[in-house]
């Protein structure tokens, strides 16, 4: 496999651990210095793409980034670009110096992804619901084309309200695209409420299940058991897969965590300072 591998078992439950932490660390500073929202959603993911891109698991190479055979990853929750931009830069895409342009004018790291506009990204983003139809086509991709590969659609529970997701997930298992995964960061949370006060959303899992896909749940922040799950995709052929990813808004400090208020709010250097020393980062 092309890509990121560490070496032994021990030595990823380290490495993944201090990663998270230190990639929270880099994205609060990002918002601040940036003035941009959405802090708690890309808190939420942290470990959800620790353990795409540090767990060994992902088919990618840095260095040759549009590569045929590689693994797709489309981040369909297009809010929490801070996490994406910080793991692309931390593996290689781009230089780690970029960060500090997030959301300034003229910057390649735009608040949404754009397609094209930096190594590493496969679809702009904006405009929630869309990245699983994005993900299905280029999944059929893989297929018409004899090109083997996988797609992981990072997604928001807030999206399985929109309902072109559910298009797609009725299409996905009819094509037996068993290449295609969904994970949805489920922290609760959507920009005005709780998720279940605004849409009926559980029981999530059993309703992928019943559109055909194979679903797992998972504790979204023990990167270890979402190492394990995708190491195991496709677990049965012929089904795509959708893991419920339970997780916490604004998760790894601590006057942050479940707070929907730092959807919007942006920190000032001393709740920078505060979240850094609490990370161990100071």
């Amino acid at each position: 496999m092309v890509g990121i591998n560490l070496n032994s078992k021990a030595k990823i439950n380290k490495d993944l651990e201090d990663i998270s932490r230190r990639m929270r660390g880099d994205i609060v500073e990002m918002s601040h210095a940036a003035e941009a929202m959405h802090l708690g959603s890309s808190l939420s993911c942290v470990e959800i793409f620790v353990a795409l891109y540090h767990g060994g698991y992902l088919n990618i190479d840095p260095k040759n980034p549009c590569a045929p055979t590689r693994d797709r990853v489309i981040l369909s929750k297009g809010h929490a670009s801070m996490t994406f931009y910080t793991v692309l830069a931390d593996t290689g895409f781009f230089p780690k110096e970029l960060l500090p342009t997030f959301h300034k004018t003229g910057s390649h790291l735009t608040e949404h992804p754009n397609l094209g506009a930096l190594p590493g990204l496969e679809a702009t983003a904006g405009s929630l619901g869309h990245g699983l139809s994005l993900g299905l086509g280029m999944a059929l991709a893989s297929r018409i084309r004899h090109v083997p590969y996988k797609v992981f659609v990072i997604m928001s529970d807030g999206e399985c309200n929109e309902g072109s997701v559910w298009e797609a997930a009725m299409l996905a298992p009819s094509l037996r695209l068993d290449n295609l995964v969904v994970i949805i960061d489920f922290n609760r949370w959507q920009a005005t409420g709780r998720s279940e006060e605004i849409m009926a959303l559980n029981p999530l899992k059993e309703k992928w299940e019943s559109f055909g896909w194979s679903a797992h749940e998972v504790d979204g922040h023990n990167v270890n058991a979402l190492v394990k799950i995708l190491s195991a995709i496709p677990d049965k052929p012929e089904k795509p897969t959708a893991v419920i990813a339970h997780t916490v808004k604004g998760k790894g400090i601590s006057f942050m965590e479940d707070d929907n208020n730092w959807h919007y709010r942006i920190p000032d250097a001393d709740e920078v300072k505060k979240a850094k020393e609490e990370l161990g980062l100071s």
